[in-house]
């Protein structure tokens, strides 16, 4: 993409500075950041599909090679150690000669064990970032992703760079186009498994190439929180359809969700009253709020439309006082959103990871932040029919605020939720999901 070209100078000085920062809280010289290795199955010759270390493709989008390495300072130009074997075998990558590649001094290796020799000499000054401890120890590496390193790339991590935020908005654009063909095989009445088909080939990602697994739900299945089966063959009835599904572009995720019906009544009233809170929720997330506001103010909005409905016997602010709606929506508001689908920091109080743990009441929710420009959040509400937590409340003192009628005519459908992605400028707030056309 052309745009990037001109955005990623300066995505290369943030990383510089905030590298300084991080080495004079740690007292060292440098980093060296592993990509990481190909992890071969148990007692087999076949590998796992290949992750990139999170603290590698912040600086520079090679997601998909191992055994690269970066030796960075914040000072001087970053050393690239680039794997390019001589391999008859499998796919060898080109030598990089792209808007990113001269950022760096770029040394290629060919072979994954003499990495040594362009590592530095002194390692006691540097400090390794990666998974691999015994390799870091074998190298000669004692201090190994140091907390106070850690703690601040992972705090600042949250704040994007113009860069960082051109590849998100392509990552959505990604993403719509998928969930605008699973919508429409959804209503041609394909399976789950040729839904997810259906997206794999709008947004050209295979399994190994989103950023998680989807969730293509039809029906009660909507219930199922991480629903990860995909059902071969289409049911006798398409009532309901929930997907959860994501992009990647240049190792930034999209996380978008969408529940649709093909019928009209309660269920089609519901989903707009989830859309209308997602909407509402993305008004209010601005620069000097808690997000845990935003998540108290998700309960506070679904409590409402659980009394409008007729589904909880209780005013609003009783069903929030007796905790009604959780059984309802028992997960977080939602996340930061970047390099990772739940993007790190979320749980840190300051720069330094003094915690910051949610709630009590709201175990789940996932960032406890103050929410601020530049970074970029996930919101998404959900309403569900949860047999076993269901159960639960009718076992309970509190069955006797439920219209149970109400609750099994919703069953059949299983759930929803409605999610966005959302960057927080300083004046506005910028819903990528619904500028790339999705609504």
């Amino acid at each position: 993409m052309q745009q990037l070209a001109p955005l990623y100078p300066d995505h290369i000085d943030t990383m510089q500075t905030r590298t300084r920062e991080a080495l004079q809280r740690e007292g060292i010289d440098g980093l060296v950041i592993h990509s990481g290795q190909s992890k071969r199955m148990f007692l087999d010759d076949n590998h796992y599909p290949f992750h990139v270390n999170p603290q590698f493709k912040a600086w520079l989008p090679v997601i998909d090679n191992p055994n690269c390495w970066l030796v960075v300072d914040g000072q001087s130009k970053p050393k690239l150690i680039f794997y390019r074997p001589e391999d008859f075998w499998h796919f060898v990558p080109a030598e990089p000669d792209t808007y990113w590649s001269g950022q760096f001094e770029i040394v290629m290796l060919k072979h994954a064990d003499a990495v040594e020799k362009h590592l530095p000499f002194d390692k006691a000054r540097y400090a390794y970032i990666g998974e691999y401890i015994e390799v870091a120890r074998a190298l000669g590496f004692d201090n190994i992703n140091p907390d106070r390193v850690l703690n601040y790339l992972h705090y600042q991590r949250a704040y994007k760079t113009d860069y960082e935020l051109e590849c998100m908005r392509e990552s959505n654009r990604i993403a719509v186009n998928g969930h605008k063909a699973a919508k429409q095989a959804f209503e041609s009445g394909a399976s789950e498994f040729d839904i997810n088909l259906a997206y794999a080939n709008a947004t050209r990602h295979g399994d190994n190439d989103v950023p998680y697994t989807g969730i293509v739900a039809l029906n009660e299945n909507a219930a199922i929180l991480h629903y990860m089966v995909r059902d071969k063959t289409a049911p006798d009835e398409h009532r309901s359809f929930l997907i959860d599904a994501g992009a990647n572009f240049n190792g930034y995720a999209a996380d978008i969700t969408r529940t649709y019906t093909t019928q009209g009544g309660l269920f089609a009233d519901m989903i707009k009253a989830v859309d209308n809170i997602t909407l509402s929720l993305i008004e209010n997330l601005k620069p000097g709020v808690s997000y845990v506001d935003i998540h108290v103010m998700a309960h506070q909005l679904l409590a409402q439309t659980l009394q409008d409905v007729g589904l909880i016997n209780l005013p609003s602010d009783d069903i929030l006082a007796q905790q009604l709606t959780t059984p309802f929506f028992p997960h977080g508001i939602g996340h930061f959103l970047g390099l990772q689908v739940h993007d790190v920091g979320g749980h840190a109080a300051d720069d330094r990871g003094t915690p910051k743990a949610p709630p009590e009441e709201h175990p789940f929710l996932r960032c406890t932040r103050t929410v601020e420009a530049r970074q970029v959040f996930t919101i998404e509400p959900g309403f569900y029919c949860i047999p076993s937590l269901l159960a639960e409340l009718k076992s309970s003192e509190k069955s006797k605020y439920i219209n149970w009628d109400v609750v099994d005519a919703l069953r059949p459908y299983g759930g929803i939720r409605i999610e966005d992605n959302v960057i927080v400028h300083r004046e506005r707030n910028e819903n990528m999901t619904r500028e790339m056309g999705l609504e």
